[in-house]
């Protein structure tokens, strides 16, 4: 098992320690347990952070199971500071005791959550973590994106992830340290917004100081007070005003610049506590039918990516296989990725920030419409959303894909108020992102329009998108749904086609899969390759797209329509798919690494 990567990138320490590896573990299916000190029979090892789903945890039961223990010891001294436990995700509902101490409890699958555990470490000796995992895998009314229902994945379901599938780890602190670090790129008039949260003992006098760097150049240092646990200030750096030099600072996927930051919180002369952090200069924007970033239109080449691996499903084999994604997508043409279904690994948004690609955050779907599906989701996604506000690669927040989780929108308020709420809701917690309010069809509040449609024939798509967009609109039926509800006619925004192409071509099938899916087929790499270039041709060259999103990047179990394998081998040369990506022609001058 590779060495872990710093888990949380945007705010980072010198002290800290992985409890990914080898945890006591039981399934709990009938409920016999209800806390660590009940006589648990520990049945299995795990390796953490790999769901019991996948092979790499070293179990690789696809069961239906509703609960399950983990368990570990760990040594660590508070030394009269503050030690933090901290979970990167757990699904479904985790309950978290240290030394028989419960010291937790989070509901929600896809986010990040920690505990103060300072009070309940003993003053030497060893000590004992133990997490209940309670995951009703029939349960349609949670969160739960494209895990399947059913024992066997069907059509476009995929097995499913039970209990920690990301990093656990422990932090210390001090008595007074930072809790949180929040930026706010104002492009308009060349400013950073700085939020500094500060926890623990509060004192008076307490100060922030900022220092932002690009490379070796000093570009602020500046001291905040501290008031009320927290320091909110613009830092207005140097605008240089012509567009050579102001490229230099700004943060594209051709430029992925990024400014690195050192934070100091202080009482009086003395440093309590001090952190690394980093951000960037950019805006994102919808002006008129365009997409715009740093104030240009900007046409949008996305690939939709489900975010798994064949023997560690949810979770990431490790670090590396988080950068070679962005690596491949970058190299195979795209300038972002639609993360869909999943809230992904706060290292895979590091390496997006750092190599230069766009990132499309979608909340994974509940199937039921209830009281509780909505509660839960809105939990969920505002806590989605505080965490991963300050990664640049983040461009547009969906909340709703496909009318998943509000079926009836064309029938029932109480649905459309849902898709409604959401979106305003989004837009308040960020006014700084566009927010697609349900990608696909039935769009009502939206800042862009996107269009699903897997029509497999090139010429036949490029009829249908080059007539009139009021036709569009009143009488095509990609998908067969309507595009926009009734009382929210097409206002102007961006059009884009978020999800065609998913063309089959089962290259290297993997194994234990019975029937592959996909929406065409293609039985060679000419045939494979001549279908991808048409489609792109089509979407790259219809004037009424702003920018789209190809399904998919890699085969996922039963689905076998990726450019690449499930274990990320290109089906094609990817300099034959960069080019048809990017829409070269044969007789043009090579542009593959651009």
């Amino acid at each position: 098992m590779a060495e872990p990567a710093y888990p949380r990138p945007q705010l980072v320490r010198e002290h800290w320690q992985s409890l990914n590896g080898q945890w006591k573990f039981c399934f709990d299916d009938a409920r016999q347990f209800r806390r660590p000190a009940d006589p648990i029979t520990w049945t299995h090892e795990i390796t953490v952070p790999y769901p019991p789903e996948s092979e790499a945890s070293g179990i690789g039961d696809r069961g239906f199971h509703r609960a399950c223990w983990y368990q570990r010891e760990f040594e660590c001294l508070a030394e009269g500071d503050r030690v933090l436990l901290h979970f990167g995700a757990v699904d479904y509902h985790a309950r978290v005791w240290v030394n028989g101490h419960r010291v937790a409890d989070h509901e929600g699958g896809h986010s990040s959550f920690h505990a103060d555990i300072s009070d309940y470490l003993k003053d030497q000796g060893r000590h004992v973590v133990t997490v209940l995992v309670e995951d009703d895998p029939h349960d349609l009314a949670k969160p739960r994106g494209k895990q399947d229902w059913q024992l066997e994945p069907h059509s476009i379901w995929y097995p499913r992830t039970t209990g920690i599938w990301q990093q656990v780890w422990l932090e210390r602190v001090p008595r007074t340290y930072v809790h949180k670090v929040r930026w706010t790129p104002h492009f308009e008039g060349f400013e950073i917004g700085c939020d500094v949260f500060v926890a623990g003992d509060m004192l008076d006098g307490l100060a922030v100081e900022v220092r932002i760097r690009h490379g070796d150049k000093l570009l602020a240092d500046d001291t905040y007070k501290v008031i009320g646990g927290e320091a909110s200030r613009r830092i207005a750096l140097s605008d240089p005003g012509i567009d050579d030099s102001r490229n230099e600072l700004l943060w594209s996927p051709e430029h992925p610049t990024l400014l690195d930051v050192e934070i100091m919180l202080r009482h009086g002369d003395t440093v309590l506590d001090k952190v690394g952090s980093y951000t960037a200069l950019r805006s994102v924007n919808v002006n008129r039918d365009r997409f715009m970033l740093n104030g240009r239109p900007y046409h949008l080449k996305l690939v939709l990516d489900q975010g798994y691996w064949p023997d560690t499903l949810l979770a990431a084999p490790d670090d590396d296989a988080l950068r070679k994604d962005v690596e491949l997508a970058k190299a195979m043409g795209f300038n972002g990725v639609r993360k869909h279904q999943k809230i992904e690994d706060p290292r895979y948004l590091y390496w997006a920030d750092r190599l230069g690609l766009m990132v499309w955050e979608e909340m994974p779907s509940s199937y039921r419409f209830t009281t509780q599906a909505i509660n839960r989701m809105v939990r969920e996604w505002t806590e989605v959303i505080e965490r991963d506000y300050s990664h640049p690669c983040i461009v547009v927040w969906v909340p709703f894909n496909e009318s998943w989780g509000v079926p009836n929108l064309t029938l029932t308020q109480a649905q459309r108020s849902a898709v409604e709420a959401l979106y305003h809701l989004t837009r308040t917690l960020d006014p700084m992102r566009p927010v697609i309010g349900n990608d696909g069809w039935e769009a009502s509040a939206t800042d862009l329009i996107g269009i699903h449609d897997y029509d497999g024939d090139a010429e036949r798509l490029a009829a249908r998108y080059a007539s009139n967009v009021q036709d569009l609109f009143d009488r095509r039926r990609p998908g067969g749904r309507i595009l926009t509800l009734d009382g929210y006619p097409h206002r102007g925004q961006p059009i884009m086609l978020t999800e065609f192409g998913g063309i089959t071509y089962a290259k290297q099938p993997e194994p234990g899969v019975k029937d592959v899916w996909g929406y065409s087929t293609a039985g060679s790499d000419q045939e494979f390759g001549g279908a991808y270039r048409r489609l792109l041709e089509v979407v790259n060259e219809t004037p009424l797209f702003s920018g789209f999103c190809y399904t998919q990047f890699s085969d996922t179990f039963q689905e076998a329509n990726g450019l690449l394998t499930a274990d990320r081998v290109p089906k094609l040369p990817l300099e034959q798919i960069f080019n048809a990506t990017r829409n070269v022609k044969p007789h043009a001058k090579k542009q593959y690494g651009i």
